[in-house]
């Protein structure tokens, strides 16, 4: 007695081996998902991609000194035990602000082009009262002052509901192969 399988023509073959093909892909890339979750802030790096994307298409901001802000809101995964948004939720909102600080007004880019590199050398936070779940906030920054290797930024968190300051954070971002003044100098020749 034939096997079934062997009995039938290779066209009828295919479509079932481009099925199992399939089915077993589908597994490894949910295999391969699963790992990323599991290892990686994946919604970290998505978040930061749409956070730069936004503000590449937003218009430049020529005045490197300018504040710049950007709105948020308290969502239920931002929050403690204690109902309201979790102390490294503030550090993480301020990653996000200095991304869009950074594309907006070019600083990026000009490191980029000097073959340089920002990283957060330093960074203090106060607290002076907390944002609650759905609370909607601003998140402005800017450049305080530089020296020969880093720029100094004020982020604060304003909230929506009555211009309370709710947190102040300071910055130092450091210039690694680069300095600001080189930085700077590179900003003042575009047009």
């Amino acid at each position: 007695m034939q096997n079934y399988a062997s009995a039938r023509s290779p066209d009828m073959r295919e479509p079932y081996e481009t099925g199992r093909h399939l089915a077993r892909m589908l597994l490894w890339i949910l295999a391969v998902l699963l790992l990323f979750f599991s290892s990686l802030d994946v919604w970290y790096f998505l978040r930061a991609v749409v956070v730069v994307l936004k503000a590449w298409f937003q218009p430049p901001v020529w005045d490197v000194l300018a504040e710049q802000s950007v709105g948020g809101w308290v969502l239920p995964h931002d929050i403690d035990y204690m109902g309201h948004m979790n102390n490294a939720r503030y550090l993480r909102e301020c990653d996000f602000a200095r991304f869009a600080f950074y594309t907006r007004n070019g600083l990026f880019k000009a490191a980029r082009a000097l073959g340089g590199n920002m990283v957060v050398g330093a960074s203090t936070i106060r607290y002076r009262r907390s944002l609650a779940l759905g609370e909607a906030f601003e998140l402005r920054s800017r450049i305080v002052t530089w020296d020969e290797k880093s720029f100094f930024l004020e982020q604060r968190f304003v909230s929506c509901r009555d211009g309370f300051i709710s947190a102040v954070m300071l910055c130092r971002q450091n210039i690694l192969r680069g300095s600001p003044d080189k930085i700077l100098q590179f900003l003042c020749k575009r047009k």
